[in-house]
């Protein structure tokens, strides 16, 4: 992971959590050569364990020199009724989602205004 390569290390996504992607608006420059081009992604892994936990990982690539800016960890899980959503990634930032599975979710207000 290159701190020199983002503008802002893990900065907080609130409920944002990417399974894939870059979040290219914290990308400075790679520091190795300078440019400022959409990252590849390499190394990408798909792994579910058995309480069926899923967990994708990959690295952030420089396209012009292959440098590595930044390496993704996302995982999702059912835990209850609810799923759960985390990210972390020097690139991408850290985030955290939670949602019902339920129909009506009991974390959502039911005071609708029509």
């Amino acid at each position: 992971m290159c701190r020199d390569c983002v503008k802002q290390e893990l900065p907080q996504r609130g409920t944002i959590c990417l399974e894939s992607g870059s979040y290219l608006l914290n990308f400075a420059s790679c520091k190795e050569c300078g440019r400022r081009e959409p990252l590849k992604i390499l190394d990408k892994v798909d792994e579910e364990d058995e309480d069926g936990e899923e967990m994708v990982t990959y690295k952030h690539v420089c396209p012009s020199c292959n440098h590595i800016v930044a390496n993704h960890e996302y995982t999702f899980r059912v835990d209850g009724q609810f799923q759960e959503y985390t990210m972390t990634c020097l690139l991408c930032g850290t985030a955290a989602d939670s949602v019902s599975i339920l129909p009506g979710d009991p974390a959502l207000s039911t005071n609708h205004i029509f």
